[in-house]
């Protein structure tokens, strides 16, 4: 696991966006795997500045989404679909037919799951999986106890999650209890794993993701796992973290290193 601390929230995702896009200059045709929510927001902002003003090309890029709420319609301002639509699909010259993101509306939730894991699989496996992390330690809802081998599914979201997202909503009785999620297992299979996080309230988790024991409880820790995890820390998130210095050291050494 590369651990990456910057300053600020900005710098962060300008960097983890970089990956990205070294990923898609590579391989026009790369799979995304994406992840809604506040904090990747910024680094989805910088790809599309980096389409519009440097010419990144989507066109051949295949997206999934990690997850989405069950109940919830497409066009609801609360859907995952609505928040990839707005900020990130409608922004870049991605094709529709390239862009999965899990059904809440589906009239079998198995066999849908079951069909989205195959799906990858057909589209040859996701290149770059971008990551947050819960105030809990989950990754995508994976909430505390999931399976570290677990595959796309229907999961019921824990309080804390439902606490967390709660601001989202009018009110947090609004706050879907079930969503369609990713496993861990599947998340692990990405061949890049690209995790951000932010703010003081989650520097327990990154501690624990990234110093702690790989256990289910602290579902992102399985990134410990990963041969090619980078997690992306402003100040704040990793203000826990007790290797600190070494982490910088590293990063500061690593372009003098050996390439063979």
């Amino acid at each position: 696991m590369e651990v990456v601390v910057l300053p600020t929230y900005a710098e962060m995702s300008k960097a983890a966006a970089a990956i990205v896009a070294n990923v898609l200059n590579e391989k026009p045709n790369a799979v995304l795997g994406m992840a809604t929510g506040s904090t990747p927001l910024g680094l989805y902002q910088e790809l599309v500045r980096m389409h519009r003003e440097e010419g990144l090309d989507f066109a051949q890029v295949t997206t999934f989404n990690l997850d989405e709420y069950v109940g919830l319609r497409p066009n609801h301002p609360q859907s995952y679909h609505y928040f990839m639509h707005e900020n990130f699909f409608k922004l870049v010259n991605i094709a529709p037919t390239n862009i999965y993101i899990p059904s809440g509306t589906t009239s079998n939730y198995r066999s849908f799951c079951d069909w989205y894991e195959r799906r990858i699989t057909e589209c040859g496996g996701i290149d770059v999986q971008i990551l947050g992390i819960g105030s809990d330690g989950h990754i995508a809802f994976n909430e505390p106890g999931s399976s570290l081998s677990s595959r796309t599914r229907l999961k019921t979201l824990a309080k804390p999650t439902i606490d967390d997202n709660a601001r989202f909503f009018e009110q947090r009785e609004d706050v879907p209890i079930y969503a369609i999620t990713m496993g861990v297992g599947t998340i692990l299979e990405a061949r890049t794993l690209v995790l951000l996080a932010n703010g003081k309230n989650k520097a327990t988790a990154c501690a624990a993701m990234v110093e702690g024991p790989v256990t289910s409880m602290i579902t992102a820790s399985a990134l410990q796992l990963h041969p090619d995890a980078r997690v992306f820390l402003d100040d704040s998130a990793a203000g826990e973290l007790k290797m600190r210095d070494y982490y910088d050291w590293v990063r500061r050494k690593k372009p003098d290193a050996p390439q063979t």
